[in-house]
C-alpha cells in the first residue's frame, strides 16, 4: 500500500509539472496583436515577447514585413535603437491609389542598448496600412537574436494545422472586412497613426536610424494569460493533493 500511495505522489507531481512546463511553452511564442484589421485601415501591430533563447538574455528583434505592406512607422521605446531596412524593387511597384514606388520597407529592426533578461516581458509596436484585401493571412516573421543563439519565428502552419502544432510558429493575422474584427493572435492598445509609404529606386538594401521607442504593455492580455495558466496548474496541484487525501484515508481504513 505505501508503494502505491508513494507511486501515485510521483505520477501526480509529474502531471502538475507537465502542465507548468505546457504553460511556459506557450508563453514563450512571439505574437502580434492587432488593435485593427479592417482591409485597407491603419493598424497598430503590437509584438510580444517573454522568452530569451533557451534562457540567454535579447539583443535583438528583427520584424519583416509581409510583400502586401510597403512601410511602417515603429513607436519610440527607450533602451532600445531602432533601424529600417530597405528592399528595393527591379521594377517600379503601382499601389492601389496609383502612386509609383521603387522600393518599400522589408524590415524593421530592434536592437537592445542592454540585452532583454530570459522571463522578462516586452513588446514592439509598429504602425502599417493594411491591404485591400479581406480574408487574406498576413504572416509577420520575427528574428529573434540573443547573447547566445537565435530564434526564427518563421514556421506556417500547413493546412490543418494552427500554431499550437509547430515549434517556432510566425505571428499571424488575418485581414477583415468589418471594423473592429480581431487577428489570429488577438487585439490590444487603440488605433495607431498610419505609417508612410514610397523610397527610393534602385540600389542595395539599406538601414536607417529611427528614434528609439516608447513601451506600450496590453496588460489585459497578460492578466488573461496569466489568470488560465494558472488555473490549469492549480488544478493539477488541487488534484495531486485530493489524491493523496484519498489514498491516505484508504491506508488507514
Amino acid at each position: 500500500m505505501r508503494q502505491r500511495f508513494v507511486r501515485s505522489l510521483t505520477a501526480a507531481g509529474a502531471t502538475a509539472a507537465l502542465m507548468a512546463a505546457g504553460i511556459g511553452a506557450a508563453s514563450a511564442h512571439v505574437h502580434v496583436h492587432p488593435d485593427s484589421t479592417e482591409a485597407g485601415e491603419s493598424a497598430l501591430l503590437t509584438f510580444e515577447t517573454s522568452h530569451g533563447c533557451k534562457g540567454s538574455p535579447t539583443t535583438a528583434i528583427t520584424v519583416t514585413l509581409p510583400d502586401q505592406i510597403t512601410d511602417a512607422t515603429p513607436t519610440a521605446h527607450p533602451g532600445w535603437k531602432i533601424s529600417k531596412v530597405t528592399e528595393d524593387f527591379a521594377e517600379p511597384r503601382v499601389l492601389d491609389n496609383g502612386t509609383s514606388i521603387g522600393s518599400r520597407t522589408s524590415q524593421v529592426v530592434f536592437t537592445a542598448i542592454e540585452p532583454l533578461p530570459d522571463g522578462v516581458r516586452d513588446t514592439f509596436q509598429l504602425t502599417v496600412k493594411l491591404p485591400d484585401a479581406a480574408g487574406e493571412t498576413l504572416a509577420f516573421p520575427v528574428l529573434q537574436s540573443c547573447a547566445e543563439g537565435e530564434t526564427d519565428w518563421a514556421q506556417l502552419p500547413a493546412e490543418g494545422q494552427s500554431d499550437a502544432d509547430l515549434e517556432s510558429p510566425a505571428p499571424m493575422l488575418t485581414v477583415s472586412g468589418e471594423s473592429g474584427g480581431s487577428g489570429a493572435h488577438g487585439e490590444s492598445g487603440e488605433r495607431g497613426t498610419e505609417g508612410s509609404s514610397g523610397g527610393s529606386q534602385g540600389g542595395e538594401d539599406s538601414t536607417s536610424d529611427v528614434d528609439d521607442r516608447d513601451d506600450a504593455v496590453d496588460e489585459d492580455d497578460v492578466e488573461t494569460a496569466a489568470i488560465a495558466g494558472f488555473a490549469g496548474l492549480g488544478a493539477g496541484v488541487l488534484g495531486l493533493i485530493l489524491g493523496a487525501v484519498a489514498l491516505f484515508r484508504t491506508r488507514k481504513a
